[in-house]
C-alpha cells in the first residue's frame, strides 16, 4: 500500500496527508484565499478551517487579509514552514525513489507524462490528492 507507506513517512513530522497536500498547494500558491484552496481541493470550506487551524498552531501557515478583499483571508506559509516543506521534499523523494525503485529516469519521465494525462482526461487537479474530494463527502 504505497499511500500508506507515505502516511507512515510523513506521521513522523506529526503529519497527516491531508495537511501534507494542504501545506504544498499554500507553498506552490501562496496568497490564495482559504475559500479558492477549499474549491482546488474539493473540501468544503469548514473542513479546510480545521486543517488550517491546526497547521496555524504549529506555526507552518499563517492567515493575513486579503488586500484586494478585506473578507477574506490569504495563506502563507511562515519561515517554519519553509524549512519544514524542505523536510517534506527530502521524504517525498525518498518515497518517489523507493516507488519507482524499477525505473530507469527515462521510465519515470515516461511514467510521469502518461499519469499527467490521465489527471487531466480525469479532470483532476493536479497536485492534488483525490482523497480531499472523499473528506468533502463526509457530514460536517
Amino acid at each position: 500500500m504505497p499511500a500508506q507507506r507515505f502516511a507512515d513517512r510523513i506521521a513522523e513530522l506529526g503529519l497527516s496527508p491531508p495537511q501534507t497536500g494542504l501545506l504544498r498547494v499554500v507553498a506552490m500558491r501562496p496568497g490564495q484565499s482559504q475559500q479558492a484552496i477549499a474549491n482546488q481541493l474539493g473540501t468544503p470550506p469548514s473542513r479546510l478551517v480545521a486543517l488550517v487551524d491546526g497547521l496555524e498552531q504549529r506555526d507552518l501557515i499563517e492567515r493575513r487579509r486579503n488586500p484586494d478583499d478585506r473578507r477574506h483571508h490569504a495563506l502563507y506559509l511562515t519561515e517554519a514552514g519553509v524549512r519544514f516543506m524542505a523536510q517534506l521534499a527530502v521524504i517525498g523523494k525518498e518515497h518517489e525513489d523507493a516507488m519507482c525503485a524499477g525505473l530507469d529516469p527515462a521510465e519515470r519521465g515516461q511514467l510521469l507524462g502518461l499519469l499527467s494525462r490521465i489527471a487531466v482526461e480525469q479532470g483532476l487537479t493536479p497536485m492534488v490528492h483525490p482523497g480531499y474530494r472523499a473528506m468533502a463527502e463526509q457530514p460536517d
